[in-house]
């Protein structure tokens, strides 16, 4: 998408998503493998504008995410899930990065940054790191990076990595956006999962890469500001609803191509399943508009999408249980299409630190005042 042309007041970020997904679904079987990459669903998101769709409006982009409630980026993020959950924890993670570019950049930062975007770069958020963490150096003529980040999905793919770094006399950590050359500095050997195989998540290695002081994004721990911090975890509830509705999918497909949809007992299932979908949808649609409501306090904020994202996850959970237990054991034989979609989503529900998110949004609900149903509704203190 050319940023000189003013296309993002009719740019459609949701009919792109749906060509990606549809593309996407008929590769994922074939990507899902250690080594896999969705590599070509990637190069779909360039070529129909959506690694350039989060690029605010005012600076050439469609504004992917700026619309009210974010309504357009909940849709996207779900759809393309929906056609693969690797390339949907992937586009996650570069919308994610272009938003804090957005959030806290400079002008310069964000100009050199959003053309790269336009210019078909894939970005990613890296923040896990063993003990000791990344360490920005002094060098004669730059910074140096000493350290390694883990968990890192895109290694070795994505070629503009956000992440988080501290100097060796400060606590607080630092944003970078570090440029890398694909197929450099990665090491996907431990990745061997259940599931999301294709997401190519492994460890990077920044160890000697001098670095510009102009690739230091805001100031200290702005990455962990709140709500954003934690608010953001709706982006990752909105692919797992992806996810959710493609078992749902495969499911229904399996009882209308087997002759067991007659069965009442099936149909039950069935209509459990849709049920938990369905509620998964509801909860990540409301997450989404909370997470953009100025007027609510930064806790209510946090504790709805942390009360969203368990909520979705016990969707998933649910669906996944009814759907296993109606196909049977065909559903976990290679090459039935629930196999897959099943370890891919079982794998990805499994996001940080659920206790302490469930914990810490009902200490929120427990302090607040006036009536339930007006906690996340107005601004109310």
């Amino acid at each position: 998408m050319d940023q000189r042309t003013p296309l993002n007041l009719v740019y459609d970020a949701v009919a792109a998503a749906r060509a990606v997904a549809a593309t996407a679904a008929t590769r994922a079987a074939a990507e899902d493998r250690d080594d896999g990459f969705p590599a070509e669903d990637v190069a779909d998101l360039a070529r129909l504008g959506l690694l350039a769709a989060p690029i605010p409006v005012a600076e050439g982009g469609a504004g992917l995410g700026e619309e009210p409630g974010a309504a357009k980026l909940s849709e996207t993020l779900r759809l393309v899930g929906y056609g693969s959950l690797a390339l949907g924890r992937l586009y996650e993670g570069h919308v994610n990065a272009l938003q804090l570019v957005a959030r806290y950049g400079d002008a310069g930062q964000r100009a050199r940054l959003f053309a790269d975007a336009a210019a078909g770069h894939l970005f990613g958020v890296w923040n896990t790191e063993p003990a000791g963490g990344l360490v920005l150096e002094d060098a004669p003529d730059s910074l140096r990076l000493r350290g390694v980040k883990t968990f890192a999905s895109g290694a070795g793919h994505v070629t503009r990595a956000l992440v988080t770094g501290r100097r060796p006399d400060e606590g607080a950590p630092l944003m970078l956006v570090v440029p890398l050359e694909a197929g450099t500095r990665a090491d996907l050997s431990a990745w061997r999962a259940h599931g999301m195989r294709a997401s190519a998540t492994g460890t990077v290695d920044f160890s000697g890469l001098p670095v510009a002081a102009e690739a230091i994004l805001g100031g200290p721990d702005d990455y962990h500001r709140q709500p954003d911090f934690s608010g953001g975890a709706w982006r990752f509830a909105a692919v797992q609803l992806g996810g959710i509705e493609a078992v749902f999918d495969a499911w229904r497909a399996h009882l209308a191509r087997v002759g067991r949809g007659d069965d009442p007992h099936q149909l039950a299932r069935l209509g459990e399943g849709a049920i938990a979908m369905e509620g998964a949808r509801h909860w990540v649609a409301r997450a989404a508009a909370i997470a953009a409501d100025a007027e609510l306090p930064a806790d209510r904020i946090v504790a709805y999408v942390n009360l969203a994202r368990l909520a979705v996850e016990r969707s998933g959970l649910d669906v996944l249980q009814l759907a296993q237990r109606s196909v049977g054991l065909q559903g976990f034989l290679r090459g039935h299409p629930l196999e897959r979609l099943s370890r891919d989503l079982a794998t990805y529900l499994r996001q940080p630190a659920p206790d302490g998110a469930l914990t810490g949004a009902a200490r929120v609900v427990l302090q607040a005042g006036g009536l339930g149903g007006d906690l996340w509704t107005g601004g109310r203190a």
